[in-house]
């Protein structure tokens, strides 16, 4: 099943948000997925068990240096935004 994530990354108790979030993004991109980064969030999209194991390895290794907060709304109903109708 292809779902898509809205995902925004809050990190706690740092002035230093860029970095943080630079490395959540980069180790949530990888094959088979894609993500793009927005203002105030990122979307991802993908196979479902691909999308959560990216959001939990990459929550997993931001989460061992950083307390930080992770917002996530998942769809299965969303268009795919790079596919034409």
């Amino acid at each position: 099943m292809n779902i898509q994530a809205e995902v925004s990354l809050y990190p706690l108790r740092t002035d230093a948000l860029g970095p943080v979030i630079e490395g959540f993004v980069a180790n949530l991109r990888r094959p088979g997925l894609d993500v793009e980064v927005a203002t105030m969030s990122t979307r991802i999209a993908g196979e479902l068990p691909e999308v959560f194991l990216a959001l939990a390895e990459a929550f997993a290794g931001t989460a061992v240096q950083q307390e930080a907060v992770l917002v996530v709304k998942a769809s299965n109903a969303c268009p795919q935004t790079n596919t034409p109708p």
